[in-house]
């Protein structure tokens, strides 16, 4: 990537991340990959050299950077060969915590911010439920007034981290849902996660088993009033506050993943020789690996200018969500492109592609499928009827 325009900060963002993240070789991620086992020494390293508090405010104990930073670093960790395997497991150490950042009490912000960026706090994300999907309306976890407690009760499914979490971000409704104002009601906690009232069981899945996805059961799950971020009732308008910036890392993670692969791929069309030439020599293969570079510098180039728009208090919904599906894409297809250049290597798993490829895949379907963000496009920016 030319990394166009970057300041001295992000320049050293980028190197800084890049080096720490390269400690850690793909023989690890493979490894954690094959065991399905959670990359600590990866997190710790991260966490003891401060990258964890990378968007937390400075006056709690973080380094106050904004979204084009954070972005740019998670970008880095996916092209060292970590993959989103590495990337995850930065992204839900940082991201979950934004809406406290942005929308929790000064006691809420005291008491976790600062835990948050030392990475003491391992936090689960509980917002999509198998009978809801992409209507997030329709969510049925319930929190319930009874006294000065909270009762919670319910079910969420593609929880990220919720095998290692101490705490949990959950939306729950707390009021009935209208057909006049289906999104009001709904209220964020920041509870602990008390594995007495939570029954959580992990998916498996086609890809990133190093980090873990589940399905979480809650049966009167307690919180005080000091648990809700922000005001009750209001818990889905702070989320969206954080769909543009999500959408805008997940675009740079997925630009990160790709040009890992191309990178492989470029060195071993080098390397591997056929009919008395470097294979890289062919049009067949060069052409394929010159068009998913292409691709990766556009998506790369328009995540960047979202999440300039994002720091710069800047309307930018259609560059985030046009970020996340050319990135998606692009970095599926440069993962697709490497596996058939390796041929049947591409097959094997220590040739490390095809676990890139399988990680890649995930986000066109994920936090947004990517018709669920040409559907925003058709309607906010192009002016069409909406579809939904």
């Amino acid at each position: 990537m030319s990394d166009f325009g970057l300041t001295e900060t992000q320049r050293d963002v980028v190197e800084q991340g890049r080096r720490l993240a390269d400690q850690f070789g793909l023989d690890y991620w493979h490894e954690k990959d094959e065991a399905g086992v959670y990359p600590w020494e990866f997190v710790r390293a991260f966490a003891a050299a401060g990258w964890m508090g990378i968007i937390t405010p400075e006056e709690y104990g973080g380094l106050g950077l904004g979204v084009s930073e954070a972005a740019l670093l998670l970008r880095e960790i996916a092209a060292s060969g970590a993959g989103i395997s590495g990337a995850s497991a930065f992204h839900f150490y940082v991201f979950p915590a934004m809406p406290i950042v942005r929308h929790g009490s000064a006691e809420m912000k005291e008491t976790y911010l600062p835990r948050i960026a030392r990475g003491e706090i391992v936090m689960a994300f509980g917002i999509t439920e198998p009978s809801a999907g992409s209507d997030t309306s329709r969510i049925t976890t319930r929190a319930e007034k009874r006294g000065d407690r909270w009762v919670i009760n319910g079910q969420k499914v593609w929880t990220t981290n919720a095998q290692n979490a101490s705490h949990i971000m959950l939306l729950t409704r707390t009021a009935p849902r209208t057909d006049e104002r289906p999104l009001d009601g709904m209220t964020l906690f920041f509870a602990p996660l008390d594995r007495e009232r939570c029954d959580v069981r992990a998916i498996k899945k086609l890809g990133r088993s190093a980090v873990d996805s589940n399905e979480v059961f809650i049966t009167d799950l307690e919180a005080d009033d000091s648990d809700v971020v922000g005001e009750v009732g209001q818990g889905f308008r702070y989320l969206l506050d954080g769909l543009n910036p999500e959408r805008i890392v997940i675009a740079m993670e997925s630009v990160g993943m790709g040009q890992a692969a191309l990178r492989l791929a470029v060195n071993y069309a080098k390397e591997r020789v056929m009919f008395e030439r470097p294979i890289g020599a062919y049009q067949a293969v060069a052409h394929p690996l010159a068009k998913a570079g292409a691709r990766l510098e556009a998506a790369d180039l328009m995540a960047l200018k979202a999440a300039a728009l994002y720091d710069a208090h800047q309307p930018c919904g259609a560059e985030a969500n046009t970020a996340k599906f050319l990135a998606a894409d692009a970095g599926f297809w440069a993962c697709d492109a490497a596996l058939q250049v390796h041929g049947g290597f591409g097959y094997a798993r220590e040739y490390h592609i095809e676990r890139l490829w399988r990680e890649s895949r995930l986000f066109r379907l994920a936090p947004i499928s990517q018709e669920m963000v040409l559907n925003y496009l058709s309607e906010h920016v192009l002016g069409l009827p909406k579809s939904y």
